[in-house]
């Protein structure tokens, strides 16, 4: 039996030998390649942090403590330790183990996280609450550098410095967000190095001081005097945090001490720890962006399963084109230049672009400013991450009426990624912005046209959503507010998107059960006065509109509001979505059926709507 198939839980690694503990990580790092290499997930990330991932519950019970991850994607080797081993085959896999922490997955999960730089306000408030509560137990976060580029871990620091409170905050240092790490705080971490040794040291001397006490607040004085007057400033200790480190992030034996020394220490502490992203796997060391998030993969080689071009492959593209033509064009991306498929603007256009970090707020204020002064700025953000910058959005961009295009990729189901990521929440924050104009290409050549026209025509803020992945069945190009692509008279079908995709599957199942479904599809979804559905609406008489978004705020509940302020008599109507859009991970194609959004379910609903016998198609 191998080491790993003993280990349960913090207690089974606490009891392991030092030479056990060692193997125990190179075990760990190879059943992650091999697992993930069949299942996808994000894999240079764990690999940097299996050492720190062991020490830490080495020291820790996350049965009892709590551990907080920052976004969570170096969360695998906890899952694996903490009883999830032999389902670790089911990652993201529909109804398998989560990619990301999970509370209601395992007890040893203290917080979710699938946005960064939220793990130190998280420890504030837990370690606030066992205070009041009078409860006994501790509070560790683990932040990556690249999480340290939000402005909301910066105020977590400041807090967990002014708490007193004891937390141990761990910064993984690996020089990376997703791609490689930019700006200040990047260059401030690249300063700071101590001497080695210096935290076995001082472990040493407390040890040896502790009996003599005034011996030791001497010296811990004096020392303190020294170090503000000849060493350079230190941004952690300034803020009243104590700082450790930096320490080798793949010692496990010394991350063990200096883990033990932060918890001893009984207040604020920030232990700093240099890691390698992609640690002890050849291809994810020399790539690590490219080895994020993966699909499958080849063990060995690391060649990855092929995949089609997607809409973000395409928008990156088309901004590359616009931009030739158009020298006030700039692009922006926080942190997510592979993701959104800006990275050949920036190999094309370098002084055009901005990755301004995980600062979305940021990013989205900055465009404004430069819209202000006349530039043309496009942000290329990801739908779940821009629900952090909606403050922005309204004060910074739509009260001035400010020309800034939104690129808003993974707009709907985005599948594996889970709750945390699924972008079905624009549509309703977005149609909350004055001024707002948003568009929704279902096939790439009507990408291509409405990132002309945002670009191009419209005068205020824009944004273009788009989803993950490619187009289907649709390849057409309307640029109308909305377009009659099937025409029918027992029933209108609406949607937009490429969720156009599962209405013509399923107006063609229906006309097979003798069912006439007229498709109206939008291109323009604010603003819009729907007058085409409200036309088709007087021929059928009955609706049933589509989306791929939270129930809050859909089209199809301003089409019905539109239908009473015209007096439009409507006989039937239902409105098929993702009700209060939580919801988990698994394909695309698994979720649209579980939730009752495609084609199948579409064709069930319309013929209830029309009075037929519903059969299964």
């Amino acid at each position: 039996m191998s080491i790993l198939e003993k280990i349960n839980s913090s207690a089974d690694i606490k009891a392991l030998s030092r030479a056990e503990v060692h193997a125990l990580c190179e075990e760990l790092r190879r059943f992650e390649i091999e697992s993930i290499s069949k299942t996808g997930g994000h894999l240079a990330s764990n690999l940097g942090a299996v050492e720190l991932t062991v020490a830490i519950h080495r020291v820790y019970d996350t049965a009892q403590d709590r551990l907080i991850f920052d976004v969570g994607h170096q969360s695998y080797t906890h899952k694996i330790i903490t009883g999830r081993r032999e389902s670790f085959h089911t990652l993201r896999q529909r109804h398998g183990v989560s990619g990301f922490p999970k509370p209601n997955e395992a007890k040893d999960d203290a917080f979710i996280a699938g946005h960064a730089s939220t793990s130190v306000s998280a420890a504030v408030g837990m370690a606030k609450a066992r205070t009041l509560q009078g409860e006994d137990y501790d509070v560790v976060a683990v932040i990556g550098d690249g999480a340290l580029t939000g402005g909301l871990a910066f105020e977590g620091l400041c807090n967990a410095a002014a708490s007193n409170e004891p937390i141990v905050i761990i910064l993984n240092d690996n020089n990376m967000s997703i791609s490689k790490n930019v700006g200040g705080t990047a260059h401030l971490l690249q300063a700071m190095r101590m001497r080695p040794g210096y935290i076995n040291f001082k472990k040493w001397f407390r040890s040896v001081s502790s009996h003599t006490r005034w011996i030791y607040e001497f010296v811990h004085r004096t020392k303190e005097r020294l170090k503000s007057r000849i060493l350079p400033g230190n941004v952690f200790s300034d803020l009243g945090l104590y700082y450790l480190g930096p320490v080798d992030g793949h010692d496990v034996d010394k991350l063990e001490n200096a883990v033990r020394l932060a918890r001893e220490l009984r207040r604020p502490v920030l232990l700093h720890v240099l890691t390698k992203k992609g640690k002890g796997c050849p291809y994810a060391e020399a790539h690590p962006d490219k080895y994020h998030g993966v699909g499958p993969f080849d063990p060995v080689t690391g060649e990855l399963a092929p995949v089609g071009e997607s809409f973000s492959d395409k928008m990156g593209k088309y901004l590359c084109e616009a931009a030739e033509k158009d020298g006030r064009i700039v692009v922006i991306t926080a942190a997510m230049a592979g993701g959104t498929g800006t990275e050949c603007f920036e190999d094309t256009f370098p002084r055009r672009f901005f990755d301004v970090g995980i600062a979305e707020g940021h990013a989205v204020t900055m465009a404004g400013a430069m819209a202000k002064q006349g530039l043309v700025p496009v942000f290329a953000v990801y739908s779940s991450f821009l629900q952090r910058s909606l403050d922005m959005m309204i004060h910074d961009v739509s009260l001035e009426g400010l020309h800034v295009v939104f690129c808003v990729d993974r707009a709907g189901l985005v599948g594996s990624d889970g709750e945390t990521h699924q972008g079905l929440f624009d549509i309703s924050y977005l149609g909350t912005v004055p001024g707002m104009t948003v568009l929704a290409p279902g096939s790439f050549e009507e990408l291509r046209a409405m990132l002309g026209y945002a670009l191009g025509s419209v005068t205020g803020p824009v944004a273009v959503r788009y989803p993950r992945g490619g187009e289907g069945r649709y390849t057409d190009c309307s640029m109308a507010a909305e377009t009659v692509i099937r025409e029918g008279s027992d029933i209108t079908l609406l949607c937009y998107g490429t969720m156009v995709n599962e209405a013509l599957d399923a107006a063609d199942k229906l006309a097979m059960q003798g069912v006439s479904a007229e498709i109206v599809k939008l291109g323009i979804l604010f603003p819009n006065r729907y007058d085409a559905c409200l036309q088709s609406l007087r021929k059928t008489g009955r609706i049933l509109a589509v989306e791929e978004v939270c129930a809050a705020g859909c089209i199809g509940r301003r089409v019905l509001e539109a239908c009473s302020e015209n007096e439009v008599h409507i006989r039937a109507a239902n409105l098929l979505n993702l009700g209060d859009g939580i919801i988990p991970h698994g394909t695309v194609a698994q979720l649209r059926h579980d939730y009752g959004i495609d084609a199948d379910a579409i064709v069930r609903c319309a013929a209830q709507l029309c009075g037929r016998d519903v059969r299964e198609p």
